[in-house]
Formats: C-alpha cells, structure tokens, sequence
C-alpha cells in the first residue's frame, strides 16, 4: 500500500491507496514542517494519530510532501523520524511541498505557487522544477500568505490603521493584550503558524474595503516578487495552490492582470491532485 501526505505548518493530510489505486483511508495531523518543529513534536503528532497507528506495519511505501522540506537538514531529521514509526516500509521519500502543488496542478510547463501558511513559487518546465528564490521563511518573506496577512492584521490594529467597526470585531475574536502576542511570537514555538491563524479574520468575515485592500497588496507583492521574478511570467499559466488562493481567487486574477499574466488553475488541497497522480501511476504500471 502506499501512503501519500502533503503537509505545511498548520496541517498535513493523509491519504493511504491499496494496490489497485483504491483509497483506504484520509486521515489529518496537525502540521508537520521540521525546520519549524521539535523533533518530539513530529513524532508526537504522527504516533497519535489512529488511522496512521492503526496501518503503520502494512504500509509498503510513502511519499511525503511538506513545508520545510526543500533543504537537507530538516528533510532527514522528518525522514528519519518517518522511517521509525513506519518500520516496515521499503521506500521512503520526504520532498519539499512546492513538488507537491505542481504534481497537484499541471504536467504542462507553467509557473506554481504556493499560498497558504506560508508561500512560495517555481517554475516547472514540464520535467524539472525551478526555484528563482531561495526561501527564507516568514521572518522575511512569505508574501501574501496567512503568516504575512496575520502580521498584517496585528500591525494595523496597534497602528490604529484598522477601521473601528473592524477593529472592535477583531478584539471579540482573538485576544490581543499585548503581553500574550509578544509571548507566543517569541517564547512559544510555531509563531507562523500562530500569525497565520489571525488571518482566517480576513476570510471567514464579510469582505469589506479594508480587506480588499490588504489582500490585494499582499497579492500584488507576491507577483512582483515571486512571479515576475521567472523569465516564463507571461508566457506560460500561472498556478495557485492552498487557502489563501482559494478564498482570494478574484483578487489574484485582478493583481495579475496589469503584469499580463495568465491565471490557470486554483487549488485549495493539492492533496487531491496527488490521489490522481499516483493513481494513474499504479495503474500504468
């Protein structure tokens, strides 16, 4: 059997296929990238998951996709910790989740990025991925992401830059004393993971002005830096994965539009796009 799994900071989802490309089961954990995470904290969330505890010694193979995974060090402590807890398995491969979404989005060459809890971009030539950017996280990237809008939000409402009707539905929805902000973003782990969670305000809440006007910034940002940056920009389709991009589909075609860039599919789970694709590779085999 073979267990799939794309996962960022918030969550990771699971999807095990027995031999004839047939779903066994979904399951979810909580996120999983180890250039965030604690070793223990890895374990932790996958050991205790029961779907996973329950069909660890008859999984055969595992391709995991993950934020976090796109250099060396992180990917073989996740590697190891994944090799422990599923003993039995033959093959195992921990990949960045950037493969993941273009897996999920196209075969075709094009332009994939990532927004979800953090962001990210390559180009795929139809064989190999590209990187323009290395990057460095949500201290100093991550544009138009749910870390980037959390920051956003936190920073106008001190500011008193947030319109006061807002403002008084966001102090009902989170508590902002100061004292807690500051220790969850300096003392407690998963600060992006933490910031990103403000960001669901903006998209569980009716879109007004101000919204609008963060998101697109935010999406205007992203093109300029992390879309434009390839060559290909205007002459290939640019995908969107993950939930930012799915709540702010008519925002990022609006965005692109000056740069004449040409929007092909918005993904909310790549992990759908996954099942087909090793579906199809089982039964080609």
């Amino acid at each position: 059997m073979i267990l799939i799994s794309d996962g960022g900071s918030t969550k990771c989802d699971w999807i095990l296929l027995d031999q004839a490309g047939e779903i066994v089961f979904k399951t979810r954990t909580g996120g999983l990238n180890p250039a965030v995470f604690g070793e223990q904290m890895l374990r932790d969330r996958i050991s205790q998951n029961e779907e996973l505890t329950a069909y660890k010694d008859k999984i055969e193979t595992i391709h995991f996709y993950g934020a976090g995974c796109g250099t060396k060090k992180p990917t073989l402590v996740l590697e190891k910790i994944i090799k422990e807890f599923f003993s039995n398995a033959k093959e195992v491969s921990v990949r960045e989740d950037m493969v993941a979404a273009v897996f999920a989005a196209t075969t075709e060459p094009g332009i994939v990025c990532i927004l979800g809890t953090g962001s990210n971009s390559c180009y795929y030539d139809g064989k190999e991925i590209h990187m323009a950017v290395d990057s460095l996280g949500y201290i100093l990237m991550d544009e138009a992401s749910g870390n980037y809008f959390g920051k956003r939000l936190i920073r106008d409402y001190f500011y008193h830059r947030m319109p006061q009707d807002v403002a008084v539905e966001f102090e009902k929805r989170f508590n902002l004393n100061s004292d807690v902000i500051k220790e969850n973003l300096y003392k407690k782990e998963n600060p992006n993971t933490y910031l990103a969670s403000f960001a669901e305000f903006i998209f569980t809440s009716e879109r007004n002005g101000y919204f609008y006007k963060i998101i697109t910034e935010g999406m205007q940002e992203f093109m300029e830096t992390r879309v434009l940056c390839f060559p290909e920009a205007q002459n290939v389709p640019v995908h969107f994965i993950g939930s930012i991009a799915h709540f702010s589909e008519d925002i990022i075609k609006a965005a692109a539009w000056p740069y004449h860039l040409s929007i092909g599919k918005i993904i909310r789970r790549p992990i759908d796009g996954l099942i087909e694709y090793y579906r199809n590779k089982i039964l080609t085999k």
